[in-house]
Formats: C-alpha cells, structure tokens, sequence
C-alpha cells in the first residue's frame, strides 16, 4: 500500500470539518494560516469563538519540526490537535503537551477514516502578544483605533502594534477581537 501523504489526509479532515462546521456562519476554516510571520505555518485553522489547529503529520512526514512548530502553536491556538497515523502516535505522544487533541488516520481497502485517539483541551497559556501577531498591521490599527488607543502610534512599526494591544487589552478581549479580524479577513485560502 502507498504511503500517504499530508493532501491524502488534508481531504479527509477537511471533509469531516466542513461536515461538522457548515451551517455555522460563525466559523472560517482556513489552509496554511502563518504564525509568528511565517515562522511557523499551521495545516488547518478553525476560527470561531476559539482558535483551534491541526498540524497534520503523515508516514511520509517526519517529526523533526514539531517541536518548534508546537512551541510557536502552544503560543496562539486555544486548541490544538494532532491529526497523524499510528506509525507516530506513541512518539507524537512523547513530544505534545497533554492538552492536545490526537486523531488517527487509518486507511482500509483504500477509504481514509479519522478517529479521535484523545480529547484535547483549552490551552490557558495563550501568549497576547504572539497572538496579536496574527493580524495585518491595518488589522491592528483599526482595534486601536476602535478602543481609543491609536494616538502616537499609527506611524509605528507593526511590531510596536502588537506589544501596546498585548498590553492594553484583556486576553479575552483580544482574542475576541483577533477572531473577528481573522474571520473578516478577505484574500487567503479559506473554505
């Protein structure tokens, strides 16, 4: 049997999240979402009322990035899952924090399923200012704005940005307003 790919198991999360996620015009599924600039890039986000990733890693993946990429996901994402095959499970167990989800792929006579190996949990380390990294400067611009605390600093470096909403605003209303950014956002590959 050939061995699968990150598109093989792409198609089928995709699939099961558009099933799940459909009717609710809340939510944007979005491919390859940057985190950190492009320092890290997750598979697939979930954006609602929460930030949820899945990084997928196939057979013909291997697990040297996901430390790195974990360390940068653990600083964003309110949930993160792992979708892999058993080939990594017991490593990849190893290697995540214990509030990550972990899905399994399986394939037999050629069909793709996923099933859910544990129950990943709401991560309550969320970094505010990492997260603020995930807005365009206009993005960040127009939440200053829109809270009174544009004054001295529309010139200023998108950097400069995202430190003064990490401090000014409360994790949870950042992560709001974050999300409503994200969800609004026009020009990246969503479904």
């Amino acid at each position: 049997m050939e061995k699968l790919k990150d598109k093989d198991i792409r198609m089928v999360l995709l699939q099961l999240l558009l099933e799940k996620y459909s009717e609710d015009p809340e939510t944007k599924i979005v491919h390859e979402l940057g985190i950190l600039h492009g320092q890290s890039r997750i598979d697939v986000a979930v954006i609602n009322g929460i930030l949820h990733g899945f990084e997928i890693k196939s057979e013909s993946d291997n697990l040297l990035r996901l430390p790195s990429q974990m360390e940068d996901y653990n600083k964003v994402f309110n949930r993160m899952t792992i979708v892999t095959q058993r080939i990594f499970l017991e490593k990849v167990r190893r290697i995540i924090p214990k509030w990550w989800g972990i899905w399994i792929v399986t394939q037999s006579k050629g069909n793709l399923t996923i099933r859910e190996i544990r129950k990943g949990r709401y991560n309550s380390h969320v970094d505010p200012e990492s997260l603020s990294h995930l807005l365009w400067k206009d993005e960040a611009i127009s939440i200053l704005k829109d809270k009174g605390l544009h004054k001295g600093y529309l010139s200023k470096p998108r950097t400069i940005l995202y430190k003064r909403l990490a401090s000014q605003l409360e994790i949870k209303e950042l992560q709001f307003r974050i999300n409503e950014q994200l969800k609004q956002r026009e020009g990246w590959k969503v479904l």
